[in-house]
């Protein structure tokens, strides 16, 4: 194993580092502001709401993030004049398709959590004259969030590694960059390896940072422990 060709191209890891995180957590801040909606839509008694939130769940959920990326990327031009616009950006049309992807699923996580809650949450929240809005503002939606924690969890993990089909498209991400170290050097192993490793590093920082949150906003779930 050459360590030379590491050490030579840190500097092209540490920008495929720093554009996966950006890129990442963007999506999950934009997809999870449009899960919550879509998740409250689809628990919806009327069909006019449910229907267009279940097919686009279907759809995103149903079909691989790489075809989504390049439905976007190449497609996109078929209905939309894309030249001048930010449509011609590689890392808009990623943002795109991981904003949608990770919508879909943590949409379901979180209606998944709503309707695990218990009856007696929202029973109480009726009984004490809280209006539909209120109930959700103050009681449903606050508890299904924090009970959705270990499955989103999941799901950042998730997005972080599908991230990596961003350098198909000229996104130079941690996967771009072995891409561009493999290039140079033709050490295919030390590449992709470096960048296994930073994803690594990346998922040990989520869980550890997840499971401290659990153990914050889960607390009250867990059993009182014997004197």
């Amino acid at each position: 194993m050459d360590f030379s060709v590491i050490l030579d191209s840190i500097d092209v890891y540490i920008e495929g580092l720093y554009t996966t995180a950006w890129l990442v957590g963007l999506s999950l801040i934009m997809g999870i502001c449009i899960a919550i909606p879509l998740a409250i839509a689809r628990n919806s008694k009327n069909w006019f709401l449910v229907a267009p939130t279940w097919s686009f769940i279907y759809f995103f959920r149903g079909t691989p993030l790489l075809v989504q990326l390049y439905l976007i990327y190449y497609g996109m031009d078929q209905f939309y004049p894309v030249k001048d616009t930010l449509w011609e950006n590689a890392w808009f049309c990623a943002l795109i398709a991981f904003v949608l992807n990770t919508s879909a699923y943590t949409s379901e996580i979180i209606r998944g959590a709503i309707n695990g809650l218990p009856k007696g949450e929202v029973e109480a929240a009726k009984a004490y004259g809280m209006s539909p809005f209120a109930t959700y503002r103050r009681i449903i939606l606050p508890s299904a969030l924090r009970r959705a924690l270990p499955a989103y969890s999941n799901e950042v993990i998730f997005m972080l590694h599908g991230s990596a089909v961003a350098g198909i498209i000229t996104i130079l991400d941690l996967t771009g960059a072995a891409r561009l170290v493999n290039s140079r050097y033709y050490a295919p192993f030390e590449a992709f390896l470096t960048a296994g490793l930073f994803y690594m590093c990346l998922s040990f920082i989520i869980l550890f940072t997840f499971k401290n949150l659990e153990k914050r906003f889960l607390a009250y779930l867990r059993p009182l422990e014997s004197k």
